[in-house]
């Protein structure tokens, strides 16, 4: 398993190795001691799977607040996003920027999504299915976002030319400077 920083070096990209011969491929995804081995102790404990039928289907930016906050390792089964995670931490030297990585099912690559993150992606290819681990349940009281298109976040999403396809809450999400400290 490779694991990479990005410019935040809180979020990473992992790449776990994927053996392949006439049948197919076999992954080990996740694998908790080699996460250990390199200082990463995370505690997952729910998996969910999403499935976006349009390009353009714009998921995020969302977070849950503690003491449900949430890593996430965000992987994709089949098709493509670009993936995104602002770093939401008052405190942090990185506070409103943004990590942005394709994940695909061809290069294999996952996210982590670090507590203390707004997390969302857009689909590039119709059909897609993404699949993320999260180290805390959901709960519907501690359910936040942060607006996908603030341009004080600067995010560069690829969108169609009718724009993206958003659920009723994600279009409802405050700005940056409008959010609550919920990470100081």
């Amino acid at each position: 398993m490779q694991f990479e920083d990005t410019v935040i070096p809180a979020v990473k990209i992992v790449t776990p190795k994927k053996h392949g011969d006439a049948r197919g491929f076999f992954s080990e995804v996740y694998k908790q001691s080699d996460w250990r081995a390199v200082g990463l102790d995370l505690g997952f404990v729910q998996d969910n799977h999403s499935m976006s039928a349009e390009i353009g289907t714009l998921r995020g930016l969302h977070f849950q607040t503690a003491p449900f906050a949430q890593d996430k390792l965000v992987r994709v089964a089949r098709g493509r996003i670009l993936d995104v995670a602002v770093d939401i931490r008052r405190s942090s030297p990185t506070f409103g920027k943004h990590v942005a990585v394709e994940l695909s099912a061809e290069n294999w690559k996952q996210l982590l999504v670090p507590i203390g993150f707004a997390h969302g992606f857009i689909t590039l290819e119709p059909d897609t299915e993404v699949l993320y681990k999260v180290s805390a349940l959901y709960s519907a009281a501690n359910d936040h976002g942060l607006a996908w298109d603030d341009p004080d976040l600067g995010i560069a999403w690829p969108l169609p030319p009718a724009g993206p396809t958003l659920s009723d809450k994600d279009k409802k999400w405050p700005r940056l400077h409008d959010l609550i400290e919920v990470f100081p």
